[in-house]
């Protein structure tokens, strides 16, 4: 009987083995990261301070210092970031890395419980659903467990997997995360919890696994079968996790289960930069770790490559006001560039406006409208900005959601508004109609038919003998749409109030019961419908068509012009790990950001103040930091402050500017004749993008304020 025994490299810091130049490559913050000798340790990763280049550098070190690659775990947060970090390891090292154990957990997940899934009742080549099989298993659910949809509202797939998926992540009890995180389903909770159990039979019945099961499952397997647990924390030797402060109860509890017998753990993160808890990311887990690994090693990198001085003074004033944080102060590599700006305005049209008109001006200096984004608290804050920008035919990308013109919410707010302007317009019918209660094709198309064949169509089909056409359990809901009908058509001329009515009777239902995002949604259609203040029914659809047109064919017609040639409009979440030249954070209003659904809640009001710190430091050279004075509601104007997260930095820490329509300037010739003009030599032309041409903008410093005057020809 005979055993082979492998004898490898000391882990010697001092060994002949070590080819690459760490003490060259690496700053005096990285250096000792990547030499660590071992046992847990938690890395704080200040914004910019090269964090993938130190977790890269680890990787390699640890290979040169004679760990196999199948002992070594790395834990991502994106399968983008795996393969990069395993695409620079490898350049690094000159060889394949074929063996290392790279990825995000569901990755790592997937792997382990295709080995051991017979200890959980399934066959290893089990399927995993997508978001959209995922949904369709819940739409199936409430049918199986015999709840009916047609004749009454009630949650919709999507949303119930938002619901389950949110309690799996954070462990929380059911009752709980519907009393605190979607009230509006307290009513359901009966007959929720059976669908949940539907969900969870068909999928064992079926071989399947969502995503949540690929933790949730990994972590029971880890909990409940020692011997799995023993082959896996016995195999990696060293395991590194990426962005930890974004992990959740069911990750942290998983990573410390695999390292709980060789210790060698290193989490690296910036408590700072938390911002995912709406998705169960929880905060303590990075605050905590020096408490549930009392002898770690915390190490900080604070050297920033990205900002400017001013940018970083700014950010680490905003940051400083943190209630419980771990001290960092990020320090410049660069040298002096321009103080941040911070410029209030009359509405949200004008800072719109002003935006365009900074894009413009700092395009023709030579930047690419690539290097410049807008930022946002929430997705329906950029509506004004995507119609200015559309308006100007300055290309623009939308990465925080669908383009305006194209959100499904928008489109059914919009058909009912186009059935008013134009009674025979088949295609908007047919799509509000599809909105009532088991109401389909076919009986959307019956009743549109009866309607189109009567002179007035409005009022045909809102008479009694329609309801007729549809079936007994949808009649109610159709005569409430019926009675919906003569409401809008007393306020015809008004699309505002139309908009609000629709909004309030029904469809606001509707858009909970149908989209996680629903709340956000009915956001959105009031923003539009502030917008619509000022035209009538006819002017407003053909305003919105005409943009719409031009977002479609003008402002972004291929992939590679978006890319290249595109200003990105994204929310704070969505700009995380991001950077730009040029960067507008916009809202900065109290109650817009941070949120008023904040106020009464502390941690969440210090995710909010995090959110604000990300969103600062993003901009590598200039940051403009905006919020509108008056807002238009529905109940009026309401006057703004400025947020307290500007608030609680010092003055000195940016540039007021204040911004002012340029007036006209009236010019008299020899003959008495006047002409009206801006001012000659500061005009600036967009050709390249359309015909709009803009005269403007002189700025000048006056005792430290700054004045940008606007003036553009009709």
């Amino acid at each position: 009987m005979e055993k082979t025994y492998t004898l490898r490299p000391s882990f010697s810091p001092n060994g002949s083995n070590y080819t690459i130049p760490y003490d060259k490559d690496l700053t005096d913050e990285q250096l000792p990261v990547v030499k660590s000798q071992g046992g847990p340790s938690l890395v704080i990763a200040g914004a910019g301070s090269g964090k993938t280049r130190t977790i890269t550098y680890r990787v390699a070190y640890l290979v040169e210092s004679g760990v196999p690659l199948h002992n070594i775990l790395l834990v991502t947060f994106t399968n983008k970031a795996a393969r990069e970090m395993k695409f620079r390891v490898e350049g690094l090292l000159r060889r394949d890395l074929k063996g290392l154990w790279a990825g995000t957990y569901h990755h790592i997940g997937n792997l382990i419980l295709r080995k051991h899934a017979k200890k959980l009742g399934y066959d290893k080549n089990f399927t995993i659903l997508d978001r959209a099989d995922s949904k369709d298993l819940f739409d199936k659910s409430i049918k199986e467990a015999g709840i009916d949809t047609k004749t009454r509202k009630f949650p919709k797939g999507d949303v119930l997997q938002d619901v389950y998926s949110y309690i799996a992540n954070t462990l929380q009890p059911f009752s709980e995360v519907i009393q605190n995180k979607y009230p509006h389903l307290f009513e359901f909770q009966a007959e929720i919890l059976p669908v949940f159990r539907k969900y969870e039979e068909a999928k064992l019945a079926q071989n399947l696994m969502d995503f949540d099961d690929l933790q949730t499952k990994w972590l029971y397997l880890l909990q409940n079968h020692p011997e799995v647990l023993a082959e896996y924390s016995q195999k990696f030797e060293h395991i590194l996790v990426d962005e930890y402060q974004d992990t959740n109860l069911i990750q942290s509890q998983i990573i410390d289960l695999l390292a709980s017998t060789h210790r060698n753990l290193m989490v690296v993160g910036d408590d700072s930069q938390s911002i995912y808890s709406f998705r169960g990311a929880e905060f303590r887990n990075i605050i905590d770790f020096p408490k549930r690994y009392p002898n770690c090693e915390i190490y900080k990198l604070e050297l920033n490559h990205r900002s400017t001085p001013e940018i970083l003074e700014f950010a680490n004033d905003s940051i400083s006001n943190a209630v419980e944080r771990f001290e960092k102060i990020l320090r410049p590599v660069r040298k002096r560039g321009v103080t941040p700006a911070l410029a209030s305005f009359q509405d949200v049209y004008k800072q719109a406006s002003f935006v365009a008109q900074r894009v413009l001006e700092l395009h023709d200096e030579g930047i690419p409208l690539s290097e410049m984004a807008v930022i946002y608290r929430s997705h329906y804050h950029c509506l004004e900005l995507q119609m200015e920008l559309t308006r100007r035919r300055i290309p623009h990308e939308v990465r925080s959601g669908m383009r305006l013109f194209e959100e499904a919410h928008i489109k059914d707010i919009l058909a009912y508004l186009k059935v008013f302007h134009n009674p025979v317009d088949s295609l908007s019918w047919l799509r509000i109609l599809k909105l009532i209660p088991g109401v389909g094709q076919k009986t959307a198309e019956k009743i549109v038919k009866l309607a189109k064949n009567s002179a007035e169509p409005l009022n045909e089909i809102t008479k009694e003998f329609v309801s007729s056409n549809v079936s007994r359990g949808s009649k109610e809901p159709f005569i409430k749409f019926q009675a919906l009908i003569k409401v809008l058509s007393q306020m015809i001329n008004n699309p505002s109030i139309m908009m609000s009515t629709i909004v309030e009777n029904g469809y606001a239902d509707y858009l909970r019961m149908t989209y996680p995002n629903g709340g956000m949604r009915i956001d959105e259609i009031e923003e539009l419908s502030n917008y619509a203040k000022e035209y009538d029914i006819e002017g407003f659809l053909s305003t919105l068509a005409l943009l719409g047109g031009a977002s479609a064919e003008e402002i972004a017609q291929t992939p590679q012009e978006k890319q290249k040639e595109s200003v990105v409009l994204t929310t704070v979440h969505q700009a995380k790990g991001l950077e730009w030249k040029i960067v507008f954070v916009i809202w900065l209003a109290e109650g817009r950001f941070p949120s008023y659904l904040t106020f009464n809640n502390p941690k969440e009001l210090e995710e909010e103040r995090r959110l604000f710190y990300v969103a600062s430091t993003r901009s590598k050279d200039q940051l403009y930091l905006t919020y509108p004075i008056v807002y238009h509601s529905r109940e009026g104007e309401i006057v703004l402050k400025a947020s307290r997260f500007i608030k609680e930095i010092s003055e000195h820490r940016y540039e007021k500017w204040l911004v002012e329509d340029e007036k006209p300037v009236f010019k008299r010739d020899d003959n008495d004749n006047f002409t009206i003009s801006g001012k000659e030599d500061d005009a600036i032309s967009w050709d390249d993008y359309g015909e709009f041409k803009e005269s403007a903008v002189q700025s000048k410093k006056e005792t430290g304020i700054r004045k940008d005057k606007f003036f553009w020809e009709k």
